[in-house]
């Protein structure tokens, strides 16, 4: 088992987000309603309650597998939530999950892309076309799976 201070557990550290949110982050305004499945939306309002009734793990970004060398966090999700309340990266932080520059950086982030101001505000989206998601929707699910050919 990896403790913190191991080699292989650092390779695995969570970094900060990516300058942008990703294409098909659900937090987006901008990306098409419908991508992801229902499960995936139900986790945004989550984090929007008080911080003693939100999940624990970071919410990471759609783009890399958790097991990935290049795993993040949401950009999407640093920049809609407020850092100083968000249960996850404390807990985070306390586990040697990420370090504390990264903390920092997650408390600092704001998206240069318009997302939605809050979880529920994106799930509401999100869901709207999930059972009949529109060609845009189908153009971003196509992308996904031809670079994420792990995602079901």
């Amino acid at each position: 088992m990896d403790t913190p201070n191991t080699p292989s557990a650092a390779r695995r550290r969570v970094q900060p987000p990516a300058p942008r949110p990703c294409a098909s982050c659900p937090y987006r305004t901008d990306v098409p309603s419908g991508i992801w499945s229902e499960e995936d939306y139900t986790k945004l309002p989550l984090y929007d309650e008080p911080t003693w009734a939100q999940p624990p793990k970071l919410f990471l970004c759609h783009q890399h597998d958790r097991t990935d060398d290049h795993v993040r966090v949401c950009g999407g999700w640093a920049s809609c939530h407020d850092g100083d309340h968000l249960l996850a990266l404390r807990i985070a932080s306390l586990a040697g999950e990420i370090t504390a520059e990264t903390a920092e950086a997650i408390r600092d982030y704001s998206s240069p892309i318009p997302i939605f101001a809050s979880g529920a505000q994106a799930a509401l989206h999100g869901r709207r076309e999930i059972l009949n998601p529109g060609p845009a929707a189908r153009r971003t699910v196509e992308k996904l799976h031809r670079t994420r050919a792990n995602l079901t």
